[in-house]
Formats: structure tokens, sequence, C-alpha cells
């Protein structure tokens, strides 16, 4: 099987074998994808330098099974640059997409989240939101997270002027026998993608810690104590 031109992002890479790169990447069209980038390594690989994460690639590829072998490798265009705090939050993208997303499971939607995340970073956007955004599209895109604007099992309309909970599996609920109380302006903005109350900012990054502890296990984040010690996650 051969692809060709298919848009991407590198999402991380690592030695393979003498001279080689295994390449994690996020595509349009197929997901997740496995490849090795043969002769990667060696000093005048000319596939190399164009392997950079945050940037969107025309990527092809041939072969079939789990690995498959890295053809070309172009830029799209100038995907703008991370820095300091953004870059970091680059890669708790990544990462998070790494530990949750399927491999060659398509998510058109969720590639769009991806790449805006990273030019709302790449413009100096303020970073919590663009987290809290992303964080729902993925858990949304993969059914982990359930909706925000309707109470589970009777489909009541969440009122901005109530209180609610979250049942992990279940979603909206009116009278919560534990946990946190959200309020529904709060879930409501959150399904709105509007994080400009403080209050939602808060109780946003408190829902969102919940479900993602829940989805990825006992196995914490490499990416989440950097970006706490920076005040960003």
């Amino acid at each position: 099987m051969r692809v060709d031109g298919e848009q991407g992002y590198i999402l991380h890479t690592h030695a393979y074998r003498e001279t080689s790169l295994l390449v994690e990447v996020f595509t349009l069209h197929r997901g997740r994808v496995s490849l090795v980038a043969r002769g990667a390594r060696r000093p005048h690989s000319a596939i190399r330098a164009r392997l950079l994460a945050f940037q969107p690639l025309w990527l092809s590829w041939f072969g079939k099974g789990g690995l498959r072998t890295l053809h070309a490798a172009e830029w799209q265009g100038d995907g703008g640059s991370l820095s300091g705090a953004a870059l970091m939050c680059g890669f708790y993208l990544n990462e998070l997409l790494l530990r949750l997303l399927p491999q060659d499971d398509p998510h058109e939607g969720l590639y769009g989240h991806y790449a805006q995340a990273l030019r709302d970073l790449a413009d100096g956007a303020e970073a919590e939101p663009v987290l809290r955004r992303f964080e729902l599209a993925l858990l949304s895109e993969l059914g982990y997270a359930q909706t925000l604007t309707h109470v589970a099992g009777s489909g009541e309309a969440v009122r901005p002027a109530g209180h609610y909970g979250y049942v992990l599996e279940r979603g909206v609920v009116v009278d919560p026998e534990a946990g946190p109380v959200f309020a529904g302006r709060t879930l409501l903005a959150m399904a709105a993608g509007d994080y400009s109350d403080p209050r939602t900012l808060a109780e946003g990054k408190l829902l969102m810690r919940l479900l993602l502890a829940h989805y990825l296990g006992d196995k914490p984040l490499a990416t989440r104590q950097l970006l706490v010690d920076l005040q960003r996650i």
C-alpha cells in the first residue's frame, strides 16, 4: 500500500536500529500512523531536517501492517514557531495524542482542532484556554466526554444558573452524590469554547483533570509536571 501527499504533523521521533528513526505522525485522513524513516540518522540525511514537530507536512509512505516506511516529507509552509511555555504546551498536546489516540483511527475534526491549537500557541494566545479546548475536543472525538449542554438520561437542557455534577461514562447529572459541583454557566461556556470567565477556566481545568486521570490510568503524563511548574495546566 502506498500513500502520497497526506497532510500530517510529527508527534514524536526516536532512534530505530542503527541509522533510522521511528516517527509517530498524526495525519488528516489516516489518524495516527507509525513510520520508519530509514537512514534518517545518517549525517547527510535530507529527510531528517524536515521531521520537525509542530510544522504542517506533506507525508508519503508505503508498506502494510503497523509499521510502514516513510518515503518523503515536505513542508506545507511556515506553521509558526513555539518556544518557552508554548513549546511545552505543544509537547503536552502531542503526548495526549500518543497516549489516547489509537493507531489508524481517522479523526479529521480532531486534526483541525490540533492545527488550530498550534496556531493559537504560536500566535501567543493564553495557554490554558487553548489546552482546555483541545482536551475537550480530544475526549469528545474519542467518545470519552459526554455532552455538556444536556443532562444525562433526561435530556433536559443545562440551565446557566443551575449547579450540576459530572459522572464518568454518563455525563452531566442534576443531583451528584459525590464529587465536584459545576455551574451550569461553566458547562455551557466550555461547550462553546469560551473561557473568558475565570470561574469557567478553574472549573474547566478541574473537569478535564478528572476525565483525563480516568482515561490515562496510573501512568502520568511526562509533560504535566513541567506545565504545572509553569502554571499552564
